[in-house]
């Protein structure tokens, strides 16, 4: 590859990688605090119906954006609802809402499918854009892609080095604790669900209005949501790590266009498929390097521990468990 592709295949990555990457950073935030959301890729898909008929009929691209995050949101804090006031199951409420929120994006969406519409266009960084190769990879994007990567440093920062964040981990570790100290669990989860909810509404507007622009039955974002909440668990609930699993299956993803161009002799529809193995495959190793017997295994190899170490993580010890104040 010359040097030019080279550059165009991690701007491509870089660009390919902002939606899912908010739809990770939003369900991190979501599950750090004990709430699973299993609604994410209805919810994706619901929101990107939204951003564009509403961009569409109103001409506005930032009405499109602030649609999408308020369906997120909303989607989330009913889910949040049912599960921390209602008490039922998380990983029902989640699943059942991701199937009713799909059904109603195309069928709401029917009518506006295939039709052209507005789109986000770059815009490169003055004085920025015109460095060198980095100049072309990062500073030549559109405004979501800015705020995906932006993101990932606000989102880290919140976390682990705020007072708010350490309520949040606190309450995803151990709610009874932190009511113990004057925190309202119920509270902080549902503003975090929420909170978490309005990014992947964004990650919806991205696809619609900026990757893959406008609306049709498939969109194209479908599996990105449970790709987004398998990169959490591989991301060990870290939005540093999480975004990084995020470009790696953004790479898989352009890669598997040029294998296309390479292999011509096979099948397209292998490489469009073979990041979703690749990504289970990555979450399988995650698995086992979390299992004391696989850990004892590889203490005399250094290479096997050292990845081992990169991949060890823990779920927050209150996650997807119902809380009573009682």
């Amino acid at each position: 590859m010359s040097d030019l592709d080279i550059t165009i295949l991690i701007a491509g990555v870089i660009a390919a990688a902002a939606p899912i990457l908010l739809a990770t950073l939003g369900e991190t935030i979501t599950e750090k605090s004990g709430i699973i959301n299993l609604s994410l890729d209805g919810t994706i898909l619901l929101s990107a119906m939204s951003a564009f008929v509403i961009a569409l009929n109103t001409d506005s691209l930032l009405l499109g954006f602030i649609a999408a995050a308020v369906v997120g949101g909303l989607v989330a804090a009913l889910v949040a609802f049912f599960c921390i006031y209602l008490k039922q199951n998380q990983v029902a409420v989640g699943f059942v809402l991701t199937l009713m929120t799909r059904d109603l994006a195309y069928f709401i969406g029917s009518p506006y499918s295939r039709l052209q519409g507005p789109q986000v266009g770059p815009v490169p960084v003055p004085l920025l854009s015109d460095i060198p190769f980095f100049g072309d990879v990062l500073f030549t994007h559109n405004l979501p892609v800015y705020f995906s990567i932006v993101m990932i440093g606000v989102v880290w920062w919140y976390m682990y080095k705020t007072r708010l964040g350490l309520r949040l981990r606190s309450v995803g570790e151990n709610p009874e604790a932190s009511y113990a100290r004057g925190i309202n669990p119920n509270r902080v989860q549902m503003a975090y669900a929420i909170c978490g909810g309005l990014l992947v509404g964004l990650a919806g507007a991205t696809f619609s209005l900026c990757i893959k622009p406008g609306w049709g039955q498939p969109q194209g974002a479908e599996g990105s949501g449970w790709i987004a909440l398998a990169l959490v668990i591989f991301g060990g609930w870290n939005p540093i790590k999480a975004a990084l699993g995020a470009y790696l299956f953004a790479f898989l993803q352009v890669m598997s266009i040029y294998f296309q161009g390479w292999l011509p002799s096979v099948p397209a529809q292998v490489f469009q498929v073979a990041p979703f193995p690749l990504m289970i495959f990555i979450l399988v190793i995650v698995f086992f390097a979390q299992r004391e017997t696989f850990v004892l295994w590889a203490q005399d190899k250094p290479v096997i521990r050292g990845i081992i170490r990169a991949l060890y993580a823990a779920a927050p010890s209150a996650l997807g468990k119902r809380y009573s104040e009682e």
